[in-house]
């Protein structure tokens, strides 16, 4: 299992994973689920993926080859907005799925994944979009301004209860950051190190990519800061006058 979470704000796209990949309690990874396109001033695109972890390495693997879309052979580097490019994400994942199916469902296993594109592309605005197994994908919209794919609801309520399409980046980064350490506090499957991505609006170029490890300075900051601020908010609540002694 995994999380990762984006949110499109009116000042861009913050993108944000974690890495742990595990088939079974002994036998668990590192392994990044983020992937990017960066054309400096013309387009800048993050790929994050949860699920099969064969299935989204050869999705991403098609990307980079060409995946056939309305007749033609296309790649992420020169679709020409980001609607084609959620398309063609979905078009990959279809290919893999006429491929590997067939031979996953005789080991009795599901054909399982889904990957969340975010970025820009010059003459569009900042697009967000969730890409289902089947293909098939949604886009965030100012009234749901994130989205999720893995073991998202530990993660969800801050971002339901906070995010705005006018947060601003720099608060949106550490909202995610809130978000992914919930989901690390509550749920073994998920763990650093983490991999964060930026893109400022009209900047066609990912202007934060960092690793964040456990020693992260900052990180550590939201980690203890978050847990202390929610004990304090605790104790300074009215307790119940109905409960007898």
């Amino acid at each position: 299992m995994t999380y990762c979470v984006g949110l499109l704000l009116n000042e861009g796209v913050v993108m944000l994973s974690d890495t742990r990949t595990n088939a079974g309690l002994d036998n668990i990874s590192i392994f990044s689920k983020m992937f990017t396109v960066e054309n400096p001033d013309e387009r800048a695109l993050v790929l994050m993926t949860a699920g099969n972890l064969a299935i989204t390495q050869t999705v991403w693997n098609l990307l980079q080859a060409g995946v056939w879309l309305n007749g033609v052979s296309q790649k992420l580097t020169d679709v020409p907005d980001m609607f084609a490019a959620a398309q063609l994400v979905g078009a990959a994942v279809r290919q893999v799925a006429s491929m590997d199916s067939a031979a996953l469902a005789s080991q009795g296993l599901g054909f399982d994944c889904s990957l969340l594109l975010g970025g820009q592309i010059a003459g569009g605005a900042p697009r967000l979009f969730l890409v289902y197994s089947a293909g098939n994908f949604i886009e965030a919209t100012d009234d749901t301004p994130f989205l999720q794919i893995g073991e998202h609801k530990y993660g969800k309520p801050i971002l339901d209860r906070v995010l705005t399409p006018r947060t601003t980046l720099v608060e949106g980064v550490a909202l995610t950051l809130i978000s992914m350490d919930s989901t690390i506090r509550s749920n073994l499957s998920v763990a650093l190190p983490l991999d964060l991505a930026v893109i400022r609006l009209d900047q066609m170029r990912i202007c934060t990519r960092r690793r964040i490890t456990a020693d992260d300075p900052y990180y550590r900051t939201i980690h203890d800061g978050w847990s202390n601020a929610l004990r304090d908010a605790y104790l300074a609540l009215p307790r119940p006058d109905f409960v007898l002694g």
